[in-house]
């Protein structure tokens, strides 16, 4: 939840200013789960009343988050960028994510 409120402070708060709904595509497993109080509770504190913004998460079934675009999109890429070398530490993990430039034109960013 951290990293989309800060996802919407940083980038689309900015570029989005106007926007007043949001649609979050969510894998089903972990925090993220349909029947987790704590996420859902967090996505309404942290990030729709305080910036007035109309949220609405569809859930991918388990077991399905293959179907999600940013994987297929984002992660092989950076895969590939990667080249199965050694993530000793946090700084090369950033460096390999930051420094992907996929040929569909999508834009990379990370933060610590």
């Amino acid at each position: 939840m951290d990293s989309l409120t800060a996802w919407w402070q940083v980038e689309a708060g900015t570029r989005y200013a106007h926007t007043k709904q949001l649609l979050v595509l969510a894998d089903n497993g972990g925090s993220n789960g349909s029947r987790g109080r704590a996420w859902r509770y967090a996505l309404q504190h942290k990030l729709a009343d305080p910036f007035g913004v109309t949220i609405t998460v569809c859930h991918y079934p388990p077991g399905t988050s293959k179907w999600n675009p940013i994987e297929h999109r984002l992660l092989a890429e950076i895969s590939k960028n990667w080249k199965g070398q050694p993530l000793r530490s946090h700084e090369t993990i950033l460096n390999f994510i930051c420094t992907t430039t996929p040929e569909t034109g999508l834009r990379v960013a990370a933060t610590a």
